[in-house]
């Protein structure tokens, strides 16, 4: 009798534990805009959760009278490229777009693409400004 409980039992079986991690996806913005306004620009996305953001600074290569036509005296530009989680990307493009009709000399062109993949639990924690998770094993 001890053997058919030993075959009725059924095996144990264990689940995985998977640590909590937003599958909040990551997207990268890339703002244009100029030179004297990409400190502004970058404090204002760094509002909206961007935990990495780093600026190259350009000059742009229209003539001239094509710069002047379309109102873009200085042809000295900065490219932001943020990370930014993609729940954010609707309200940032949306404020970005008011920023750039209301401010003076503030114009720019702001979108995004998608990041494919990132190595690294806590590499993808710290992009997608998830500090409850960062720094934990």
């Amino acid at each position: 009798m001890a053997e058919e409980n030993n075959l009725t039992r059924k095996p144990i079986v264990r689940k995985k534990v998977h640590s909590k991690v937003s599958m909040n996806r990551l997207k990268i913005l890339v703002t244009t805009v100029m030179r004297s306004k990409a400190d502004f620009y970058m404090d204002y996305i760094q509002s909206f959760g961007a935990n990495m953001q780093f600026v190259l600074y350009g000059h742009g290569t229209a003539p001239r009278e094509i710069l002047t036509a379309l109102g873009l005296a200085d042809p000295e530009r900065a490219v932001i490229v943020s990370i930014i989680g993609e729940d954010h990307v609707p309200a940032v493009l949306e404020c970005l777009e008011e920023k750039f009709r209301t401010i003076v000399n503030g114009k720019g062109i702001a979108y995004t693409i998608p990041m494919a993949s990132v190595i690294g639990k806590s590499v993808f924690n710290f992009l997608s400004d998830n500090r409850s998770q960062v720094g934990r094993k």
